[in-house]
């Protein structure tokens, strides 16, 4: 008996201060309410209070006073590029403007030619899209001049009155130094005219086209570069074009501080060629090779053994050839390139690399092997295809 009566003394002490909690909560609760509680016609302190007084602002360092003055010099060069297309709202059957892509720009010069990546444009092309550049506010309708897919590089051109335009002032990029300061203009994200700053990272950088070509010499940059930049100017400290800006490397899609641009050197011999005729007309040897593995099993572990020679082609010209049956009706090996003015060749990726590094009507010197075992030096004058 005492057990249970001791047992149920025990029981109702936790009931006890289960409820002594419970009027606990409910004052704080009420205190809350009704004195810590601010009701939006209670907000405030009933005091009279005035801005905080601006601090002056300091005069700009030299270093500034560059930066901003560059800006306010290169702006007027730098476009954005939008591919878009016009759809019927079938709501209402008004026509609106469906955003397809966006890039940047350069102004070439003062008869309205723009210079931009080809990739930028791509989708306008592929599927029959409008191309507007904005400049200073203004939209522009734009037509294709031409393209080059080996360095990925196009040309606009827009109906702008020409004190509109204002030209980029060409500079060069085969003096370029490591360290050197560099600014970028563009328009990532579709946040127009962004300028970011930073330096040559790097020279001589490989870089892959969109026909997969090597594109030879590009710059590195850490200046920060986002989707939406390419196509737009990389500029040295004095306001001068050294690269066109094309590409950045980076697992998340957003800037990591490697990016690419092609150099001003390239672009300043592609672009009036696409201006003049559409198209750049590259130097070719002419000739169809064998495939590396083919050539690797029959005993060549260097080289490029020539398959066919195009008529009329450089290599058909300067008398190389490719594989034929003798006299005897016996097949023979084709000419296997082994040299290139004075390069050893490996492989066709090599010497596809050298040829296209060439001027068209350019002599070389092309070392073969004849036979399997003759070496002999021709010169070759590659035209252009």
């Amino acid at each position: 008996m005492n057990r249970l009566s001791n047992h149920s003394g025990n029981n109702n002490g936790p009931w006890a201060f289960v409820a002594l909690l419970a009027i606990i909560g409910l004052v704080v609760v009420g205190l809350w309410m009704g004195g810590f509680a601010h009701r939006p016609n209670d907000l405030g302190e009933n005091v009279k209070a005035d801005p905080r007084p601006v601090t002056p602002k300091g005069e700009p360092d030299n270093e500034e006073k560059a930066r901003i003055q560059f800006f306010k010099n290169a702006k007027d060069c730098v476009a954005n590029v939008d591919i878009f297309a016009i759809q019927r709202n079938v709501f209402d059957s008004s026509l609106i403007e469906r955003p397809y892509g966006t890039g940047s720009g350069i102004v070439w010069d003062k008869e309205g030619h723009i210079v931009t990546n080809l990739h930028v444009i791509r989708d306008a092309l592929i599927n029959h899209l409008n191309v507007r550049v904005t400049l200073g506010g203004t939209g522009y309708q734009a037509k294709l001049v031409g393209l080059d897919e080996d360095s990925d590089l196009a040309v606009l051109k827009i109906d702008a009155d020409s004190d509109k335009l204002k030209a980029v002032p060409v500079g060069t990029s085969h003096d370029l130094e490591v360290g050197q300061t560099v600014y970028a203009i563009g328009n990532p994200f579709g946040q127009s005219l962004t300028l970011t700053q930073g330096i040559v990272s790097a020279l001589d950088r490989e870089i892959q086209s969109q026909n997969n070509r090597t594109i030879h010499g590009a710059i590195q940059t850490d200046a920060a570069l986002n989707p939406g930049n390419s196509g737009g100017p990389l500029f040295d400290k004095d306001g001068r074009l050294i690269g066109v800006n094309t590409a950045i490397k980076t697992p998340s899609g957003g800037s990591v501080g490697i990016g690419f641009a092609i150099p001003v050197d390239t672009v300043n011999q592609i672009v009036p060629a696409l201006i003049s005729g559409g198209r750049v007309a590259r130097a070719s040897l002419g000739i169809v090779p064998v495939r590396e593995d083919i050539t690797r099993k029959v005993g060549f572990e260097k080289g490029v053994m020539v398959q066919e020679v195009r008529p009329n082609s450089s290599a058909d010209k300067a008398g190389i050839l490719g594989i034929r049956r003798s006299e005897g009706n016996d097949l023979l090996f084709g000419d296997i390139i082994v040299g290139f003015n004075g390069k050893e060749i490996a492989d066709y990726a090599a010497l596809d690399t050298y040829v296209r590094a060439c001027r068209v009507n350019q002599s070389v010197k092309v070392k073969i092997i004849r036979d399997g075992s003759k070496e002999m030096t021709l010169d070759v004058v590659l035209v252009g295809e």
